[in-house]
């Protein structure tokens, strides 16, 4: 049996020397004509090729034989040295064999360390010596080969960490293939000095490792090199990283109770059992949490592997979306949406952006009609922790309850109960919240990491600057039509100073002239003329005032519902749906023009047989007016960018101020114009105005913001 054994180590042994010294000259002999792809190492390798198949012919035939083992001794020294110039070959090939100091001795070192083993190799096999000598000299010759094993792995270990970015991949293979030689021959000699007599069964396999090695050079030889490198899988990569945590704290552990066995005297066996049972509770504390794990995925992903996204591709993706222009260009809230959408290939999205009191409101969609969103998508209670954190919500987190920071978010009910709404990522410029970004869900989900979080923050910088610059600019722009208003007004001004000159003239000229027939007849004419151009004039400002209320009083609601139905008494289509007998305070005037703006506006988009309803009505502290109709309808865009700009009409000859400035007087007696439309459906204006007996606790709160403020 034991024969037996030992002739299959011995077998095993042959075929695999023999298998690598024919794949070792294969190699060379395929090599010669293309030995320039490594530079001056070029014909360094082929002779350490060579020498290492040799070598590996010299091993077989001992095993074969059963002879000493001195030429395979000796063999194994010059395929050492042969490997040790080409490292240093390697080295001089990107010139670090001059900038590298301590190249020199390293290599000088193990070279004379070869050949001192080769010096005692020679003297043991010219005497005999007894057994205790011999074990010595045995264990002398594994340390030469242990001290060679150890500064060649060095070496290979600084000939590619310290290569530059643009050289390693020509390093690659070579560093690969002389690690995997010398690691093997670490584990080999060092289970020899352990055991004290050569490993047999180790030893057999030794001709795997050249095999490995001459599969690594003939990978760095080929021309798609480049192309063929290792990927492991992420979860591959954790789950092997796990294991080889778990077995150093094994390891640490029986190595530290060994210690306190050793150490700790009397009481040995108590420390021991102590330490391990809290090294094991710390374990199984430590180890499952999902904190840690988190950790070790995202260290991992940091250190091991390549970037998932291509941020030079990814930038310039983003500024042609972004900064897309021309008359086929999206508009810019589209565009927002689309630049962040496009990172995880979400099919639509929506962006979000404040209103006037604070809260988020839809300011574009981007393929994506069928959502529902409310007027008010994210109340403001709900921003102060996304413009403190930035956080990047995950909606299906959010739906199972895992979110890190539940008690702090709120997620508006409407985006948890559509399964498409996916991410919500917050724009953030200075340290204040310009808008919000809700992406749909991509066809291939997967949950977010730190590199997507890292991308997301920085689009989502620049996203948000680009908002703030334009509505930067629409408020310059807004000025800008301000001063030409101005500009306007004074010819109108203008105009009416001439009318007025003229009739001064015409009434001094009366005094003189009343009594003559020719006179009257011009004046009538002066008259009739002068009368149509100021009436033309007020026709065009008739329905504009200056956006203030000169003074606030109690007014009773109904009277002024009565009022604007009296003024369209003869327009069958205006429809009181409801009335209420409240007081409010406010101003008359302005409350009864606001509504008469917002009912001809309704008659106006309306069809000549399709009713417009004004209903008054009591909401909380507000009195609550309502004009409906059904008419063309307002789409979100227009609602939100066009409808309370001034300056900016859809009618022709418009001046385009009057949405403007009836929410200006409603604002003024402290109350709230809000607007509810949909394309073909129609629209609702709600204004609201606070209660007479509500006064005193609106002033109140504005006296504890001025006072806070």
């Amino acid at each position: 049996m034991a024969y037996w054994h030992g002739s299959l180590w011995a077998t095993l042994d042959i075929a695999f020397d023999l298998s690598a010294a024919i794949a070792l000259v294969s190699l060379a002999i395929w090599l010669w004509p293309n030995r320039s792809r490594f530079g001056t190492a070029g014909t360094p390798i082929l002779v350490a090729l060579l020498i290492t198949a040799g070598w590996s012919l010299a091993v077989g035939s001992a095993s074969a034989s059963g002879t000493g083992m001195f030429l395979p001794s000796v063999a194994e020294s010059a395929r050492n040295l042969a490997w040790l110039v080409v490292i240093y070959r390697l080295f001089a090939s990107d010139g670090r064999h001059a900038s590298v100091a301590p190249i020199h001795p390293v290599v000088f070192a193990l070279a004379f360390v070869e050949l001192l083993h080769l010096g005692v190799d020679y003297a043991l096999s010219r005497v005999v010596l007894d057994d205790n000598v011999m074990r010595v000299a045995f264990e002398f010759n594994v340390m030469f080969r242990l001290l060679v094993t150890v500064g060649g792995l060095v070496l290979v270990h600084n000939l590619y960490a310290g290569a530059p970015r643009d050289v390693r991949s020509a390093l690659r293979w070579p560093a690969t293939g002389l690690a995997m030689l010398w690691a093997f021959d670490l584990n080999l000699y060092t289970i020899a000095y352990l055991a004290a007599r050569w490993p047999v069964e180790i030893a057999a396999f030794r001709g795997l490792a050249i095999l490995v090695l001459t599969g690594c050079f003939t990978l760095a030889a080929a021309t798609n090199r480049d192309e063929l490198r290792l990927r492991p899988s992420r979860a591959v990569t954790f789950q092997t990283f796990s294991l080889l945590v778990i077995g150093i704290y094994l390891v640490a552990m029986v190595a530290v109770a060994q210690w306190l066995s050793y150490a700790g005297g009397n009481f040995a066996r108590m420390i021991e059992l102590i330490f391990v049972t809290f090294a094991s509770a710390a374990a199984l504390v430590v180890l499952p949490s999902r904190r840690m794990r988190g950790w070790l995925k995202v260290t991992l992903a940091k250190h091991f592997f390549q970037h998932r996204y291509d941020y030079r591709e990814e930038w310039l993706r983003f500024t042609r979306t972004i900064g897309s222009g021309g008359q086929k260009a999206l508009p810019l809230g589209e565009r927002v949406v689309q630049s962040i959408a496009d990172v995880f290939e979400s099919p639509s999205g929506l962006l979000l952006t404040p209103d006037e009191q604070g809260a988020l409101t839809l300011a574009a969609r981007w393929n994506w009609p069928q959502v529902k969103v409310p007027a008010v998508a994210v109340p403001m209670r709900a921003l102060g922790f996304f413009e403190r954190t930035g956080f990047i919500a995950d909606l299906d987190e959010a739906r199972a309850g895992r979110t890190a920071h539940g008690g702090e978010i709120e997620i508006p009910e409407w985006l948890l109960q559509d399964a498409q709404a996916w991410a919500v990522i917050p724009l953030v410029h200075y340290e204040r919240l310009v808008g919000m970004v809700v992406l749909a869900r991509p066809q291939l989900v997967r949950k977010f990491d730190w590199e997507d979080f890292d991308l997301l923050r920085v689009i989502g910088q620049q996203v948000a600057s680009y908002l703030a610059e334009h509505a930067s600019q629409e408020a310059l722009a807004e000025s800008s039509r301000f001063e030409d208003f101005h500009r306007r007004i004074a010819f109108v001004m203008h105009d009416i100073k001439n009318l007025a000159s003229q009739f001064s003239l015409l009434a001094r000229n009366a005094e003189l002239h009343a009594d003559k027939p020719e006179f009257r007849a011009d004046m009538l004419v002066t008259l009739r003329s002068s009368s149509e151009k100021l009436n033309a004039l007020l026709t065009r400002l008739s329905r504009y005032g200056n956006g203030a209320v000169d003074k606030l009083e109690q007014v009773h609601a109904m009277e002024v519902t009565n009022a604007v139905m009296e003024r369209f008494r003869d327009n069958p289509q205006v429809v009181l749906a409801e009335t209420r007998d409240v007081v409010v305070t406010g101003n008359r005037h302005s409350l009864e023009q606001v509504l008469v703006h917002l009912v001809q506006n309704a008659i106006d988009a309306s069809k000549p047989d399709s009713p417009v309803f004004l209903s008054l009505a009591i909401e909380g502290l507000n009195a609550r007016f309502e004009v409906v109709d059904s008419g063309c309808g307002m789409s979100a865009d227009f609602v939100r960018n066009r409808l309370f700009k001034p300056f900016v009409s859809t009618k022709s000859g418009g001046f385009g101020i009057g949405a403007f400035e009836a929410r200006e007087l409603v604002r003024a007696m402290r109350g709230r114009l809000d607007v509810e439309s949909r394309e073909g459906l129609g629209s609702r204006f709600i204004v609201l105005v606070p209660l007479a007996a509500a006064t005193d606790i609106f002033q109140n709160m504005t006296s504890q913001d001025q006072k806070v403020a």
